[in-house]
């Protein structure tokens, strides 16, 4: 093992823990990546313009005569193909809660889902990212089970706090009780559950928590994880006094996990899920030694805003002082996702003006608003509830649906296509599911509104029919993403300029050193035709004659005006470049 790695690991121990501790993890730590016997694979190329992730839980599909995940295996097969090449199926292990996220054992296969043979044959034809659900485990857990019962080394498992002034300043996701109840051979105790009653945090002030958690990873990464997935990283670390959020400790964990990574897959991606502000976000890229990749929480909010109010001034601001990610690091971009669409990562973005018409119109749309609970005892809005298609039905101003909903949609998906990072599909967007109010119901859970469960055999004769929503959006976006991964405009590390064209467009350059064909892309924001001038646009006179990457149409410098159509994106790039064909070049690409 590389010297230099496993003395940064030593060393960020030591910041977390006192001596003693310190060592019992680092032996631990060492005897874990031993015991795990992974070969490290050849090459480290982290990503490229081909990589598209598809979001997904092993039972969106059902089918009675087989599995979900084969089920899964079969939709992917038939409709998505080699437009996406990577898939997050999100936790598929045995759960009591929370869809997933209240694990009861992280080394199986949920057997309602399938097995692990199950997931190897996704792993045949794309690379997956797992969760590691690393802030809390389920109550039913055996894990929790051995806390009650006083065995070790469960029984220092989990946090046994009472109740006190100070755990006010703890920042909540949720408007739950931070202290839940827990009936224990030691007496009647109270723990920590940032989350839920059911989803009991972890103490990692304990080394051998750490130790379990890096055990888990490393089995991930031996069955075929190329990503791993940090969920609720950010309240790893709890300290009385503060808001128990971003704590230094937890920034060591990530960078610790990483460094574990890089020794045994130098390969794989570690991602961190921080649905907070977006410096805050950004913090986790760390000083290029923490997450390999953050999601672009702000995204999804903002292009929401700006096609429903179609006004782009907010997205294209923060665009134009979006700082592009640390070298070797990149952003995760995505519009929707299984959780809802967070609002406080547009604290500071959008006025609270903004915001509370954003919530009204939503709710207008049959969508819901979840809250949090803050210090003062308020609560506010976290995030809205909806399936995204049904977002996209109307606009702020209109009396009811009108015929744009589709293209305001896929304008939705092209923005989050062009900017700098690897996009990622969450599988509702794909096939156009609208709200599940039956889910809600069945539930009780405002999230279930976008986490339908399809009936296989339903949805394929839907697509099948060619004239539904959903057979239109799965074949356009399948064909974007086919275009899409040719250029190398849209390499991960190829830098962008954000273009500010006026509130009705939302615009940028994808250009950078060693690129052939630069790429220009412009989205018409609003429900009218419009008339660009590209005269306007610096650098669109360098070259003649450009083509539109979406439909292979020709567009004249010359012209200067160009009539784009309601919610309509265009891709240009140079038709030619020192006697290259674009066109000639991308398909021998």
């Amino acid at each position: 093992m590389p010297q230099a790695v496993l003395q940064q690991i030593q060393a960020r121990l030591h910041r977390v823990y006192a001596e003693e501790a310190a060592q019992e993890a680092y032996q631990g730590v060492l005897a874990a990546i031993e015991a795990a016997g992974i070969t490290p694979p050849s090459g480290e190329v982290k990503w490229d313009q081909k990589d598209v992730l598809l979001i997904t839980y092993g039972d969106t599909f059902l089918n009675e005569e087989e599995v979900p995940l084969s089920t899964l295996k079969k939709f992917l097969s038939t409709y998505v193909k080699d437009a996406v090449n990577c898939v997050h199926v999100l936790p598929f292990f045995p759960y009591s809660s929370d869809d997933g996220f209240s694990v009861i054992d992280y080394t199986m296969v949920d057997p309602e889902l399938g097995d692990w043979e199950n997931i190897e044959a996704l792993r045949e034809k794309y690379d997956l990212m797992f969760d590691l659900v690393v802030n809390h485990v389920s109550r039913e857990s055996l894990w929790f089970t051995d806390y009650k019962a006083d065995i070790a080394p469960y029984n220092e498992f989990f946090i046994e706090e009472n109740e006190r002034p100070e755990l006010s300043l703890v920042t909540r996701p949720r408007n739950t009780p931070l202290l839940v109840p827990a009936y224990t051979h030691r007496g009647r105790k109270k723990v920590w559950a940032t989350f839920s009653a059911d989803q009991i945090d972890l103490n990692f002030a304990n080394p051998k928590v750490l130790v379990k958690m890096i055990e888990v990873l490393l089995l991930y990464l031996k069955n075929g994880a190329r990503i791993i997935r940090l969920d609720a990283i950010a309240f790893l670390w709890k300290r009385i006094g503060t808001n128990c959020i971003h704590l230094p400790e937890t920034h060591e964990v990530v960078k610790l996990m990483r460094d574990v990574m890089s020794i045994v897959r130098p390969d794989a991606i570690l991602l961190t899920e921080t649905n907070v502000p977006h410096a805050e976000n950004l913090s986790y890229f760390g000083s290029q030694d923490e997450a390999h990749m953050v999601y672009q929480f702000s995204l999804a909010p903002l292009v929401l805003h700006a096609l429903h109010r179609g006004d782009g001034s907010y997205l294209t601001d923060w665009a134009l002082n979006l700082e592009a990610p640390p070298p070797g690091c990149t952003f995760l971009n995505f519009t929707a996702s299984h959780d809802g669409i967070g609002l406080r990562p547009v604290e500071g973005i959008l006025p609270p003006r903004e915001v509370e018409d954003l919530v009204t119109n939503m709710h207008r749309l049959g969508g819901f608003v979840s809250m949090k609970a803050n210090g003062d005892g308020t609560e506010s809005p976290y995030e809205i509830n909806i399936a995204l298609f049904s977002a996209f039905r109307e606009t702020h101003n209109s009396n009811g649906p009108d015929q744009w909903q589709v293209e305001r949609f896929i304008c939705a998906q092209n923005i989050m296509m062009t900017l700098q990072g690897i996009p990622a599909f969450y599988i509702h967007s794909m096939v156009a599911t609208p709200n599940d109010h039956d889910g809600v119901e069945k539930t009780g859970r405002t999230r279930s509104i976008n986490r339908r469960k399809w009936e296989f055999e339903y949805l394929q004769a839907l697509i099948e029919s060619g004239r539904t929503s959903n057979a239109e959006v799965v074949k356009r976006l399948t064909n974007l993403l086919q275009r899409r991964k040719k250029h190398k405009a849209f390499h991960p590390e190829t830098p962008q300029q954000v273009l500010d064209l006026g509130s009705d467009y939302f615009a940028l350059w994808r250009d950078g050193e060693g690129l052939r064909f630069p790429l220009l892309a412009i989205h018409n924001l609003t429900p009218e035709i419009k008339i660009l001038d590209l005269s306007v646009i610096e650098g669109f006179d360098r070259h003649n004659y450009w083509i539109n990457l979406l439909d292979n149409q020709g567009v004249f410098s010359g012209e200067q005006r160009y009539v784009m159509q309601p919610y309509q994106s265009i891709w240009l790039m140079p038709e030619q470049i020192g006697g290259e064909s674009a066109l000639w070049a991308l398909s021998t690409d």
